[in-house]
């Protein structure tokens, strides 16, 4: 959908960047009228995502990631340009203009309805006769019927293509449900249903779509648990189980737990606040989405091995963004669901209540590592836990737990504190040397911070940039004669800024960041905004232009003398009588 520079410039002016991107990121720091947060798009400790409220812009210096307004609730809400525009709008309380054709919306638009469709077949397919085996896993797994509505649970029939044919009888094409990933493509040219046999858990999104699907088997077989892939609208690291659901609760935190049928259980039980990541371990993106709902987190993985690494490495992900972590710990019962059949409600209640916060739950981990009769353990002990302490960004939780670690090693708190602080000034010492060489080298190497583009021709790009600038910075520069085609830039990547930018101006529409998040991708817009974060004078603009011009076909016509140079060489060396020099 194409929106008026108009109302794009009034949708900007009533959503501050600093307002929108506060309700994702805490802004603490502050360098004139720019405001500093962690990256919500890379793990770092030391803040270097910063954003103008002058220039209306975000920039990362850490991983190079940068846009507007539209194009941060694009990325870090995993939108399209249009569905972007329209979060923004409700939030700002402004009115959508009349919708026109946008192709990509459509297709966005029909999968979401595929799916709702197929999410209703598979749930009349649980009730039908055909369901019996799924409603026969469901009773003895004590999932009651109203959980199963709540849920939208349904059944996909142990039949190749039961749901293709009831979505073809509804208009849909066997192309469409192979993009939406509930089809498969046989060997033959032909198509067959992905999800067969299984119980089927709908995920559906904070906005209610219906966005994927999550099958367990019934019965034997493998894989007990089977995902949508990644679709024109699922992204599995950026959305969670029950989220839709876990949002609404009175609790004052969310449980994570590892599978759908955990999930189910703990809502079953009253436990209305469990959300579960989709087939993959927590990752950034989801911990910012629980953290948009919650402060506190307690997790409730399996207790196996597995589940204690996973829980592990969930802690680092949580803490990063100030979330308060506890860690369940289950006796006689290897996760949630069972733990529940066993003990009751009550029993899971007073172990939520009980449960441990990340620093006591990590200091039993390292504890039950080692024989602390020993005194070499004891000293190993000590090392590994002061290591995890300094870590720690809190001088009180440091102290408090550097004493607690003295008891368990039998020594004075302050030895075991002075051992935590040394070791945490090198790590501070070598995270700051590693950052300072990481937000260098890009520069060094005139390549782009974004490491998913690469220039074939620093130098070029350079001038390339420059043009693009300018331009930016003074549209009137359009009219000067001699303006290089998008075929002469060297990087493909700044060719099509180039192109959009040069577009916009001679339509006479505006160049500024927010109105050209509907033409570029995310890693585009974040090229844009550093170029135009780099210095550029404006006087003699003209002038500038042109040397920048003519510095990038000199580039290009010395690059193809010394490709015919080597040609020549080449035909020479199979001339006989041919010599080379160092012969």
């Amino acid at each position: 959908m194409r929106f008026s520079d108009n109302f794009i410039d009034e949708l900007v002016s009533r959503s501050d960047i600093v307002d929108v991107v506060s309700d994702y990121v805490r802004l603490d720091k502050r360098s004139g009228s720019n405001r500093f947060g962690l990256c919500p798009f890379h793990s770092e400790r030391t803040p270097s995502f910063s954003v103008s409220s002058e220039r209306q812009i975000y920039h990362c210096f850490g991983c190079g990631k940068g846009g507007g307004v539209i194009n941060f609730i694009m990325e870090i809400e995993n939108l399209t340009f249009p569905e972007a525009v329209e979060f923004l709008a409700k939030r700002a309380g402004m009115e959508l203009p009349a919708e026109e054709d946008n192709a990509e919306g459509k297709k966005r638009s029909r999968m979401l309805a595929l799916n709702r469709d197929a999410a209703r077949f598979f749930y009349e397919q649980l009730n039908a006769p055909i369901g019996a085996p799924a409603r026969e896993y469901m009773n003895n797994r004590r999932i009651s019927r109203t959980t199963a509505t709540n849920f939208g649970i349904g059944y996909a029939p142990d039949t190749w293509n039961s749901l293709i044919d009831a979505m073809r009888a509804k208009g849909y094409y066997e192309e469409e449900m192979f993009q939406a990933g509930l089809a498969r493509r046989g060997k033959s040219g032909g198509f067959y249903d992905v999800f067969r046999n299984r119980l089927m858990f709908p995920v559906i999104d904070v906005r209610g779509n219906v966005i994927a699907f999550s099958g367990r088997i019934i019965g034997d077989g493998e894989p007990k648990y089977m995902n949508s892939p990644e679709t024109l609208v699922f992204s599995k690291s950026r959305n969670l189980f029950a989220l839709n659901l876990a949002k609404k609760t009175k609790s004052d935190y969310f449980i994570l737990s590892e599978g759908n049928v955990d999930v189910v259980s703990l809502h079953q039980a009253g436990f209305d606040s469990a959300v579960a990541s989709l087939g993959t371990s927590l990752t950034s993106e989801q911990a910012r989405l629980i953290s948009r709902f919650t402060n506190q987190v307690i997790i409730a993985y399996d207790n196996d091995g597995a589940g204690n690494k996973a829980s592990q490495r969930a802690i680092g992900i949580l803490e990063k963004l100030d979330l308060k972590v506890r860690v369940l710990r289950m006796s006689g019962a290897k996760d949630p669901d069972e733990y529940i059949k066993k003990y009751g409600a009550d029993a899971f209640r007073n172990l939520l209540e009980g449960s441990a916060n990340r620093f006591d739950y990590q200091l039993q981990n390292i504890k039950g590592k080692y024989d602390l009769e020993s005194e070499e353990s004891r000293i190993e002990f000590v090392k590994e836990a002061a290591d995890m302490l300094a870590r720690q960004p809190g001088a009180v939780e440091r102290q408090v737990y550097a004493g607690k670690v003295a008891d368990i090693a039998g020594l004075k708190a302050d030895v075991v504190l002075q051992e935590v602080e040394q070791r945490r000034k090198r790590i501070l010492k070598s995270t700051e040397k590693s950052e300072a060489k990481q937000l260098n080298r890009p520069m060094q190497q005139g390549q782009p911070q974004d490491k998913s583009i690469k220039y074939a021709d620093p130098e070029s790009a350079a001038a390339e940039e420059g043009i693009i600038r300018l331009l930016m910075i003074d549209p009137g520069l359009v009219s000067q004669a001699g303006l290089p085609g998008e075929e002469e830039f060297t990087s493909p990547e700044l060719g099509r800024i180039y192109s959009v930018v040069l577009q916009k101006i001679r339509d006479n529409r505006s160049t500024e960041i927010s109105h050209l998040s509907a033409e570029l991708s995310g890693d585009e817009m974040s090229l844009l905004v550093s170029i135009r974060n780099k210095p550029e004078t404006p006087a003699n603009a003209a002038e500038t232009l042109r040397d920048y011009i003519k510095r990038i076909r000199e580039l290009k016509s010395l690059k193809n003398k010394n490709i015919d140079l080597m040609s020549i060489a080449s035909g020479l060396r199979g001339t006989k009588g041919y010599k080379r020099e160092d012969q």
